[in-house]
């Protein structure tokens, strides 16, 4: 059986070699194309000694038509507007578009949206399988405990630059939905001063920055007299990477939409 040919976009990231290891390491899936930035330093250089120290004999391109035009996946974890741009190539492409970037625009949603009429499209704030099946179960728990307050605090290596982070928004999202509200109209992402009492039904964000860490989750939901704890905690990449692969896997052969790794899941 032939294997699958993947896509790399950001391959000279974190995220990105840690995407090429994976699929370095991967029986049913090769890699095909590796994208960088226009002008980047690396260009042309085999992405598989960067990442892996052993030639692959995929050269790092800046020009992401053909790359895309001869694969079947695309695994993205690179800035919201080179995703937006992405997702149009994928769509005319009608491949399956795996996307772990976060920080989107509301416009930007919208350009994925309209992508997704023709790709496939699985996006996600985290690709990890257990984060995922984390935020189903603060979807779930929020919804048993209406009275709850409900507090999500995340910590990330000093380089990130969102926040809060896509997986804390992630999980925001599930607790919002197991209620049945908008995020948007129950977040509280700062506090400080004078601010009164916490208003009923909030969802608070706390971000920490620091170090190396690579992840690190915790929904709180406080009532009275007790408290459950609900977390995640990242020790490699990897996890991130070999999601990503699973939703590739999950996606060839699916209609065009837009989904999520809860739909990767079936939870």
């Amino acid at each position: 059986m032939s294997r699958t040919r993947i896509v790399i976009a950001g391959a000279t990231g974190r995220m990105g070699q840690a995407a090429i290891r994976a699929v370095a390491e991967s029986t049913d899936m090769i890699l095909s194309g590796a994208l960088v930035r226009p002008g980047h330093p690396d260009l042309g250089a085999d992405a598989g000694v960067l990442a892996t120290g052993t030639a692959l004999g995929v050269a790092l391109t800046d020009d992401p038509l053909p790359p895309i035009a001869q694969a079947q996946a695309l695994i993205d974890f690179t800035a919201p507007a080179v995703s937006v741009a992405l997702a149009a190539l994928a769509a005319q492409a009608r491949i399956v578009h795996v996307m772990g970037t976060t920080g989107f625009s509301a416009g930007d949603e919208t350009k994925i949206r309209a992508a997704a009429r023709h790709a496939v499209i699985v996006k996600s704030g985290n690709m990890s399988l257990g984060v995922n099946l984390l935020a189903a179960l603060v979807k779930q728990a929020a919804k048993a405990l209406p009275h709850f307050d409900v507090e999500i605090v995340e910590m990330h290596h000093r380089k990130k630059v969102d926040a809060p982070s896509g997986t804390a928004l992630l999980l925001g999202h599930a607790a919002a939905e197991g209620r049945g509200v908008a995020l948007a109209d129950k977040s509280v992402r700062a506090r400080d001063g004078h601010m009164g009492a916490r208003e009923d039904g909030a969802i608070g964000f706390a971000s920490l920055r620091g170090g190396t860490v690579v992840g690190e989750h915790e929904v709180v939901l406080a009532g009275p007299n007790e408290r459950l704890k609900l977390a995640h905690v990242a020790e490699d990449r990897a996890i991130f990477a070999n999601g990503a692969l699973a939703a590739a896997r999950w996606g060839a052969g699916k209609k065009p939409g837009l989904y999520s790794m809860a739909d990767v899941l079936g939870v």
